[in-house]
């Protein structure tokens, strides 16, 4: 019995199959007509209260059931019909007369209304939002993506949560790209309604008077009334499904459902409402116009808008009172002035001090930091910290957040120990739309680049937010904007940020856990300056240094071997393999950019040692050569939305990522080795060699 329920739906359409050649019985003909107007009404119903259109993502699967169920249906009316003169359904012949109440010819011109209806204004226009929908959906995924990125990147969000998004937009896009295949089935279910129709017509009136020998009159009336009660009971589900297919497709631009969007957004125009109805009402004082209907339509929408309008105005004062006795506080004293504090000698030491990380910001952007006024961007940057310490294993400093005369008011600009790395400039009104590939439609706006990617984008307002969104824009808010920056500049220079003191920290914090292992090391195989600099190598490529512990024990067994800091982050590396395949591989899969044997060949050989140690020289041709083919392979990774990678052997790995990292700084560099086997390596492309340049020998350069 479980078993047979697990696949009951699985013998529903097999069933529903075999009604296009199994006759039904009258009656539970009527009861399978009323069953299918029931599952339309249910189907319409469900479209209009939920808010995501994942929360109903059977419907394709559902529409295509729905579809062959009511074509069988019509296969079966069609069969009754023309075999007993008209039939034996009640529901048929009830629909019938309800629609055409004893004049034949007004009946028919009703339902060829409401089958025009069905198909050219509810098909027609479902079809072309699904089409729209799946299109705009596809533009915009890499935008989309990279908002995951940012926000991951920024501390939003965790790994988790970022995958789940990104699982979401996937849905998505399968989801509307099988909506748009599926409006192609109602779109052909109507011409088929159409099609049976005329066959129902034209067929009986053929069968009733040669065959039935009816007066044609009478075949008229018996075929006419059965034709208009069948397609009746057949376009009336047609058309609930193709409304709930345009409700569904149009989710995508909706916060709630739809019955809880209508009444929040009327309710929040009660001006409009009371406008209204004061025209309405004028034009029932019109002379000649229905006075009784326009006054009270006109008396109740006034009335409606100005019941919501105090409504209104009363949460608003209650909303600004408890904003002023917040805001109410004693003044505090004021602060000694400037020469007074630097009259102690010891106030002027205070000047001598770098922050680690410093932003300074113009006057404008001073409410989105300072949290007395509802700024947001510290408890943003506190949840950065967290995550990078998760990922990462290295604590950001705290970061000194300070407002500068010098910079322009919309302006900001974040600084490494005292020098400035970033700038950038937001307006705070405004959102930032950050362009797809293929926009499928303009926006108005303010050109500018997102300071974080490099992304051509426009500063838009609020109210062009939703119509940027379906054109495929990704829309940003201005203190994710900041924060996003902020959080990629700190991540692109960590390894600065590591000194001394963090070091020290670090492995106070791995003494206890592991206490042994830092015995045994610290100071007397490794010292905490080569601690630093192994750290701080590792976190310039982007390689975790959470697990101190494993670092350490390799460490100390590759220092038995040589004194090339170097060559000991190296077999570093590989020892954290697991984690570096994780930091950098999606979905178990790994795409990079590999070198041919040949290119290898001649960056081996361009290696030379002197007694700084070893150095790459390589020769300007080979260079260029390289350069420029992963010039055209990384345009690939972008087109994706993924890290530029290099795979190649451990042998040359340091020394190409140092040589690459001078012309791409987002390009990661790889060693065969530093990959666990269970992932599966995809090669976007391979850089190779000329055979002319291939049979050339290699000029030596400067070292790089």
């Amino acid at each position: 019995m479980r078993r047979i329920l697990q696949n009951s739906i699985a013998l529903m359409v097999v069933i529903i199959v075999l009604f296009l050649v199994i006759p039904i019985p009258p009656f539970l003909l009527d009861i399978l007509l009323i069953i299918n107007i029931s599952l339309s009404i249910l189907i319409l119903m469900i479209t209009m209260t939920i808010s995501d259109a994942q929360e109903f993502s059977i419907f394709p699967s559902l529409l295509l059931i729905t579809t062959l169920f009511r074509l069988g249906l019509n296969v079966s009316t069609t069969r009754q019909i023309l075999g007993e003169a008209g039939g034996n359904s009640t529901v048929i012949k009830a629909f019938g007369q309800l629609i055409t109440q004893g004049n034949l010819v007004l009946g028919v011109i009703i339902f060829l209304i409401i089958v025009l209806v069905q198909f050219i204004v509810i098909t027609k226009g479902a079809e072309r939002v699904s089409e729209v929908a799946a299109r705009f959906t596809l533009d915009a995924m890499p935008g989309k993506q990279m908002a995951i990125d940012a926000d991951l990147s920024s501390g939003l969000i965790n790994e988790q949560q970022a995958k789940e998004r990104r699982a979401k937009i996937q849905k998505d896009a399968d989801f509307y790209g099988a909506m748009d295949g599926a409006t192609k089935i109602v779109k052909g279910d109507s011409i088929m309604g159409l099609i049976i129709t005329a066959v129902n017509f034209i067929g009986g009136l053929i069968i009733g008077v040669t065959m039935g020998g009816m007066d044609f009159s009478v075949a008229l009336s018996t075929y006419s009334i059965a034709t208009i009660g069948d397609g009746l009971v057949s376009q009336l589900p047609a058309l609930m499904i193709s409304t709930a297919t345009g409700m569904i497709v149009t989710r995508s631009v909706s916060d709630g459902s739809l019955n809880n969007d209508v009444i929040t957004q009327f309710a929040a125009q009660p001006r409009a409402i009371t406008s209204g109805g004061v025209v309405i009402l004028l034009l029932g004082l019109i002379p000649g116009t229905p006075h009784v209907p326009l006054l009270l339509v006109g008396a109740g929408l006034s009335g409606g808008g100005w019941f919501m309008s105090r409504r209104l105005s009363r949460k608003e004062a209650e909303e600004l009172a408890a904003a002023a006795a917040a805001q109410a506080a004693p003044e505090e004293t004021a602060p000694p002035s400037a020469a007074d504090y630097y009259k102690d000698i010891n106030n002027v030491y205070t000047l001598l001090t770098v922050d680690p990380i410093e932003m300074e910001f113009g006057y404008s952007l001073i409410p989105m930091v300072d949290e007395n006024s509802g700024g947001k961007l510290i408890g943003r940057i506190a949840i950065f910290r967290r995550q990078y310490a998760q990922d990462m294993g290295f604590v950001i400093p705290a970061i000194r957040f300070h407002d500068s005369s010098a910079l322009g008011t919309n302006q900001y600009c974040v600084k490494i120990k005292g020098e400035e790395v970033a700038r950038g400039e937001i307006l705070v009104d405004y959102y930032l739309a950050l362009e797809p590939s293929n926009p499928t439609g303009e926006i108005d706006g303010i050109e500018t680049v997102e300071p974080a990617y490099g992304i051509p984008s426009r500063w838009i307002l609020p109210e062009n937010k939703e119509m940027a969104e379906i054109y495929g824009y990704t829309v940003i808010d201005p203190l994710s904007v900041m924060q996003t920056h902020l959080s990629e500049v700190v991540r692109s220079h960590a390894y600065e940020l590591l000194g001394r003191s963090e070091v020290i920290q670090l492995v106070e914090n791995l003494k206890r856990t592991s206490p042994e292992v830092v015995e045994e090391v610290i100071p007397n195989l490794l010292s905490y300056s080569h601690l630093e600099r192994i750290l701080r190598n590792l976190l310039r490529e982007g390689v975790p240094v959470r697990d101190l512990g494993t670092i350490l024990e390799t460490a100390a067994d590759a220092l038995a071997t040589t004194k090339d800091l170097d060559m000991v982050t190296e077999n570093i590396r590989a020892s954290l393999s697991r984690t570096i395949t994780r930091r950098f591989c999606e979905h178990g899969q790994l795409r990079v950019v590999t070198l041919d044997a040949e290119v290898e060949k001649r960056v081996i050989s361009s290696l030379s040692k002197n007694e700084q140690g070893i150095y790459l020289a390589m020769g300007p041709d080979l260079m260029q050569q390289i350069i420029t083919q992963l010039a055209e392979f990384i345009k690939k990774f972008n087109d994706l939305s993924q890290t530029p990678i290099v795979l190649t052997s451990q042998v040359i790995r340091i020394y190409l990522s140092r040589m690459l990292s001078q012309f791409y700084p987002n390009l990661y560099v790889l060693a065969f080795n530093e990959i666990t086997s269970d992932v599966q390596i995809q090669s976007l492309g391979n850089v190779t060699l000329p055979a002319s340049a291939a049979a050339r020998p290699e000029r030596k350069a400067a070292a790089v």
